[in-house]
């Protein structure tokens, strides 16, 4: 049995500032900061094998907050922009409320949320899967296959590619799949790749 943790990065500048930030090269807020050591004390019981992230620094800086936290920074780390966030195109580092006032709620509501609808010059959640899962197939899985424990440092977008193919969810179903900034899930799954269990790892009781 193996297990497979998804971790979106902790809050960033720009999500504290309620920024479109896609592929702009943003760190972490204070409050992400805290986000990331948070999440490595939740999994400092956890083994990892080897860690994937994106090549965006407020991933790769959450992975190396928790791997510290955990005290395994000497495991092996692939970085791949078939990780990194949707690209918002020309919506990026504008203000969500700002686009919403001049774009309206709803088609606002559609780019961030919406299965195949892309933002101008952008990525829609369905063109951001078709990048993040062949490279999840191919290199993540195949590491679960092999009995090893994963840890992949990604985002909100990337993540959801990735949920809503392991939880073989719809695109209408996916529209409303959110994933909290720094809340590790966690996947169990065997040989196959069959998923024994899933949790949710937001400290609560």
């Amino acid at each position: 049995m193996s297990k497979l943790v998804l971790l979106r990065h902790g809050e960033s500048q720009w999500n504290q500032e309620n920024r479109f930030t896609g592929w702009v090269d943003v760190g972490l807020s204070p409050k992400g900061v805290e986000e990331a050591h948070r999440a490595g004390k939740l999994l400092k019981d956890f083994h990892f094998d080897r860690a994937y992230c994106s090549v965006l620094k407020r991933a790769l800086l959450t992975l190396d907050i928790v791997l510290e936290e955990i005290d395994q920074e000497g495991i092996p780390v692939v970085r791949d922009q078939a990780l990194n966030e949707r690209h918002y195109g020309d919506l990026q580092g504008l203000n969500k409320a700002e686009m919403a006032q001049k774009y309206g709620e709803k088609q606002v509501h559609i780019w961030r949320r919406s299965y195949d609808v892309a933002p101008p010059g952008g990525e829609s959640l369905k063109d951001t899967a078709a990048r993040t899962l062949p490279f999840f197939k191919k290199f993540i899985l195949e590491d679960i296959r092999k009995g090893l424990n994963v840890l992949v440092s990604a985002h909100g977008n990337s993540l959801r590619a990735v949920v809503m193919e392991l939880d073989h969810l719809s695109p209408e179903q996916v529209t409303e799949l959110n994933l909290a900034t720094g809340v590790p899930i966690v996947y169990e799954m065997d040989a196959n790749l069959k998923i024994l269990s899933k949790s949710i790892l937001n400290g609560e009781r």
